[in-house]
Order: C-alpha cells, then structure tokens, then sequence
C-alpha cells in the first residue's frame, strides 16, 4: 500500500518520494517493522494462549538428559512467523507482482495446512494430527499452483543470459531476449545453467519443450515438500528450526537480490529474473519475524511454533528458490533440514531390514539426528531392549541449547558455501 502511495506523490515531485521505492529501503522496512509486529504479537499472543491453556503436551520428558520440563508452553507460535511477515509485506510490497502473490499463497496455504494438524493435535488430542496424505497433497498441490504459474503466467520472464559492456566509458548491460525458460542454476560449473529440456531432446523439438515444463513442475513439487517435511523434522529443539531458517532465508534473499538486478546478474553471471527483487522484499520480513520469534522461542522456549510455523517456512523456503530458478542449490542451502530427514529415512529403512532377520539395529540412537546428541545408550536399551547402535557418539550427552547453536553454526557454513559456489567453477 505505501509503495503506491510513494509512487503518487512522487509522481506529484513531493521532494524525497523517490527512496521509498527502492528495493533495498522496501527491504529493510520490512525488516524492521516485522520484527517489531513480531515481539509485540508474540507477547499478546503467548499471554492468550497461557489464558486459554492452549499449550503443548510435555515434550521429550523421558528423554531429555538435563530434565528440562516443557510442560504449559504455548503452541502454534508459527501464527507469530505468518502475521509478522504477510502485514510488512501487505505495507511497502508491489501487491501486483505474481512473486509476491505466490509467497503470500505459499504462506497462507501452508500455514492453514499446519494450523489444522495442529488444532488436531492440541484440542482434538489426536496425536498423529491430520492425515499424512492431506499434508502431502497440500503441499503438492502448492507445487503444482507454484509450477503452473511460472509455466503459464505472461507476466513471468527472464533474461538467460546478461553481459556488461564498457562503451564511451560507460557501462552497458547487454541482455538476451526476454523468454519462458526451464533453465536452472547448478553449481561448480562455469557453463551452469542446466537446462531442463535438454533430458528430452529424445522426443523431438515440440515435445522436449512441454516435458521439460513437466519436470521442472515435478522438481517444485518434490522441493516444496522435501523442505516443508525437512523444517518440520528439524524443529524439535528450542530455537533450531527458526534460527537456521533465518540463515536459509538470508542466503536465498543474496541470490534473490543478485537475479534481480540486471548488472549484478550480469557480474556473476547468472540468470536476470525481472520482478524478483519483491522476494528481497519477502524475504526480509521473513526473516524479521523469525528474529522476533526466536525472542521467545530460543532456550528455554515461551512457545514453540508448531506445524503452523514449521511446515510454512520450509515451503516458503522452497518456492523462493524455485522462483529466482536456483532450486537445485537447496540441498546446500538447506544441507540441515536434509540431514534431518535422511537420518529419519535411513533409520527406519536400517531398523525395518533388521527386524526381518531377527534382530534390532538403529544407525543412531534417535532420529531426525539432534534427537541422536541427546540421548544415551541407557535410554535406548530400555525402549528397545538388544537393539544394537552403529554410530554411537560420545559419552558424553549435550544440553539441547549447545546442539541448536552447533546446527546454526552449520548452517551458516552451509550459507558461505553457497555463495562461494557462485565463484568457484
């Protein structure tokens, strides 16, 4: 609303209009003002839900070495992450832009989905929460309406390619025609723009276009719940999830920055994405109203987020990268969250072909993985008794705030390494 409110008076010459249409002033108001929405929502709505005793059942009581008691702690906090993030955005974004519309679709659809398993759990006492395949068909059905808009939508275009030009001493950017393309960023290779497509040029010109719009369509889907599901196994601790998502978000809103910009596109010779300089704007909220969030959610937590907030900002994750066509450098950027749930799939992939010769086996001690730094071998002989433990750690078990702030380290390792992959070729 304000960006086009700024853009009238500066077009009545009202002296100083002009800089709030700048990315980069959108961006860090949006910053700011979440993460003010962020503490101050958080508080109101923590002392309501504590009125209402709306709280999470006692979690890890059995298995948490240092007996750190969670009992009466306010749930669905990831409402604090989504009505932080959509009111800045609502504020000094470009409504009309499609990659705005998406995030905020993205946000919203995800956060109902999460909000129903957690409602469920909470008031129903329904443990399991909603059923597996609807959560799996929302987040489907999120990739397919993402997918399809980037497919058939006129107004998203890109620049393949983009070179810098020094003419009369001035600097010259040199685009190639705008296009719908399946290309995509890979890393490590100097020529790294993957095409899509180009799997197909088995079926001929004509068909090789339309599968390679079909594959790439498949790719959002299975990014979109591949990260949801990730972020959603790695929030199991004070402050893990939200504080490496802040990581992720910041290093996707670089690459955001980077394709939306013409000449910086052109330096680091990537793909010029017009428009995406909303997911910066995104972005950036995104990331103040987790910083607010993590005021309450970081050790010992005043409330957690749920599956409102750990499914969302998963996706939203997801659907940034796929927007600026980087979503093959989400298993770097977001090398955590896929630890996590590779840790859950080998485990039970491990466990169940040991249980078909007779015997117990696990890989670690518990799974998704921080659950492994935590937990002792006395624990685990005494739920499963004669289960063997391939990789078990130290003795020595961790306090869970030393295993979060170990994840972030990793994370913004992870992020650096990111970066450098836009050099290193």
């Amino acid at each position: 609303m304000l960006y086009y409110l700024f853009s009238y008076f500066e077009q009545m010459h009202f002296p100083g209009a002009r800089i709030f249409t700048y990315v980069t002033v959108r961006a860090v108001t949006a910053a700011i003002l979440a993460l003010i929405i962020s503490i101050w929502f958080g508080n109101w709505f923590i002392k309501k839900m504590k009125e209402k005793n709306i709280s999470e059942t006692q979690r890890d009581a059995k298995t948490d070495p240092f007996n750190v008691k969670k009992t009466g702690v306010p749930t669905m906090g990831g409402i604090i992450i989504i009505v932080a993030t959509l009111l800045p955005c609502l504020l000094v974004s470009k409504l009309h832009s499609i990659y705005m519309i998406l995030m905020i679709i993205s946000t919203l659809l995800l956060g109902a989905i999460g909000f129903a398993d957690d409602y469920i759990k909470t008031f129903k006492k329904r443990k399991d929460g909603i059923n597996g395949w609807v959560k799996i068909g929302g987040q489907v059905l999120l990739g397919l309406i993402v997918g399809l808009t980037l497919r058939f939508s006129p107004v998203v275009q890109m620049n393949e390619t983009v070179k810098l030009k020094i003419e009369d001493n001035k600097e010259i950017v040199v685009k190639s025609p705008d296009v719908k393309s399946t290309r995509t960023t890979i890393p490590f290779l100097k020529n790294h723009n993957l095409n899509y497509a180009n799997f197909f040029r088995w079926a001929g010109e004509k068909w090789m276009y339309i599968l390679g719009w079909v594959f790439f369509v498949l790719i959002t889907v299975f990014a979109v719940a591949a990260v949801s599901n990730g972020s959603n196994l790695n929030d199991g601790m004070d402050g893990m999830s939200a504080g490496n998502t802040v990581i992720m978000a910041i290093a996707i809103g670089i690459l955001a920055y980077i394709s939306s910009n013409a000449r910086t596109a052109g330096h680091f010779d990537l793909m010029y994405i017009p428009g995406s300089e909303e997911l910066v704007v995104f972005l950036s909220a995104f990331v103040g109203s987790l910083l607010g969030y993590l005021w309450y959610n970081c050790f010992p937590a005043q409330v957690f987020m749920g599956d409102t907030g750990s499914l969302t900002i998963g996706g939203i994750l997801a659907v940034s990268a796929v927007i600026i066509h980087k979503e093959l450098l989400l298993p770097i950027i977001c090398g955590v969250f896929l630890y996590e749930s590779l840790s859950v799939i080998f485990q039970r992939m491990y466990y169940k072909s040991g249980k078909k010769k007779g015997v117990h086996r696990r890989i670690w001690k518990r799974t998704p993985v921080h659950d492994h730094f935590r937990t002792s071998l006395e624990f685990v002989e005494k739920i499963d008794p004669g289960c063997t433990v391939k990789y078990k750690g130290q003795s020595d078990l961790h306090h869970e705030a030393k295993i979060t702030m170990r994840f972030w380290i990793v994370s913004i390792l992870l992020a650096a390494f990111t970066m450098l992959t836009l050099k290193i070729r």
